[in-house]
């Protein structure tokens, strides 16, 4: 509320239940934004701030009320009074009394702070109600003059983390780094990929995560080329590498982290070569993302240094600049290298200060990935035959401090000796 000012109400809305199939729902997660600011879990709900409105109307909540027979099918529910006595709520009221009270909510208010076109159902009823406002001014009504994006101010709180989010990600961490080493472990040649996804989520729950905070990749073999490779279906055959992609969920917030390993504890010395490339340049770029750096800058740094890796395995050939000019670099290298990390494993914040603007400085308190990869595909004739089908990405978690950074994840072995020791 300090940050909108008194002559501006935030509208911030949650979601609706989905169908999974025939009467089976999806399991229910709250978008980050309301999660951010109430941690509410339930579905269909909105909160509305209102600094410009009496102490006892400044944080409205609008939820399902309490209905003791449908609690005992789909579980029990917060209601009015707990928004108020567990949540803080001001006033508190069902979600179906939105669009009638609403209106009086926004009167008299300048600016309104709201996501738009995010929810059809929600947009509608915000734009009845600023209708309705401006249509009864002769009356003294006044709706807002001036809509803003919430992504140009709590998308930009949420970009640096507070303690609290800090102590939840190191959490998350934390439970993500037991179950890759778990993973790491417990990997053999004729397993199958989904096996190892079981183990990951499982452990992620077994140390009281939510569960994962994206969907768990595992893709052994050529299947880790793949960058959103989600069937997790195939057998691990002896002399592959497994990719494990997984992060954990703690109060909303993830972590993202990916390591790739051989299914029989120990690289051959092809799979070494190809893997130490991306390590050297991930521990590189790791340490230049510092107060300052801009992610531009970092993926521009991981481009060079990749594209010569690349020259030095025979994948491509000629002078680096003359490849990175002609982008020869994205046929093995193709995504970026980090993003911003928080309550969405891409979460939100602006990457640039202005559409004119070079990319933003980082920051101390801003988290973000680090991960670079090299992926070949399985029949690239162009390829030296020993790196064909092979898929390697390292990502660890970031965080930007006052005089460097912190590596949330430093805690799951990356170095090849560190890995294969694990195992035996």
């Amino acid at each position: 509320m300090r940050r909108i000012g008194p002559r501006a109400v935030a509208i911030i809305h949650g979601a609706h239940l989905l169908r999974r199939n025939s009467d089976v729902e999806y399991k229910f997660r709250q978008p980050s934004d309301l999660l951010y600011l109430t941690g509410l879990v339930e579905p269909e709900a909105v909160a509305v701030l209102a600094p410009n409105r009496p102490e006892s109307e400044r944080f409205t909540m609008f939820l399902r009320p309490r209905d003791p027979e449908r609690e005992v099918w789909t579980g029990r529910r917060l209601g009015v009074e707990g928004a108020r006595a567990q949540l803080g709520a001001d006033q508190a009221f069902p979600i179906a009394e939105l669009a009638s009270k609403l209106p009086d909510l926004l009167d008299g208010a300048e600016e309104l702070h709201y996501l738009f076109a995010d929810d059809k159902e929600v947009d509608d009823v915000v734009s009845a109600a600023v209708r309705s406002l401006w249509g009864h001014h002769r009356n003294g009504k006044r709706g807002p003059a001036r809509m803003v994006d919430l992504r140009a101010t709590l998308h930009e709180m949420r970009l640096f983390k507070d303690e609290h989010a800090l102590a939840a990600l190191r959490r998350a961490a934390a439970i993500t780094a037991e179950a890759h080493v778990e993973a790491m472990r417990t990997v053999r040649p004729g397993m199958y990929e989904y096996e190892i996804e079981a183990l990951v989520d499982y452990t992620f729950r077994r140390r009281g995560a939510h569960g994962p905070g994206y969907g768990t990749i595992t893709g052994g073999g050529a299947n880790a080329t793949i960058l959103h490779y989600i069937e997790n279906d195939a057998l691990l055959a002896d002399g592959a590498l497994l990719l494990v992609d997984a992060g954990a969920e703690v109060e909303g917030f993830t972590a993202d982290v990916t390591r790739t390993f051989p299914v029989t504890g120990r690289f051959s010395p092809a799979q070494r070569r190809f893997y130490e490339t991306v390590l050297r340049v991930q521990e590189a770029i790791i340490e230049a993302a510092v107060p300052g750096a801009t992610i531009d800058g970092l993926h521009a740094r991981t481009v060079e240094l990749l594209t010569a890796g690349m020259v030095e395995l025979g994948l491509l050939h000629g002078e680096v600049p003359a490849l990175i000019e002609k982008l020869e670099h994205r046929r093995y290298y193709m995504h970026r290298t980090s993003h911003w990390l928080g309550m969405d494993v891409h979460d939100v914040g602006a990457y640039y200060e202005s559409a004119t603007s070079g990319s933003r400085a980082l920051a101390e308190g801003m988290v973000i990935t680090v991960e670079p990869g090299l992926y070949v595909a399985a029949d690239d004739q162009r390829a030296p035959a020993p790196y064909r089908g092979l898929g390697v990405r390292i990502e660890d978690d970031v965080l930007i401090t006052k005089g460097g950074n912190e590596v949330l994840t430093r805690a799951i072995p990356k170095h090849p000796g560190a890995i294969e020791a694990l195992r035996r």
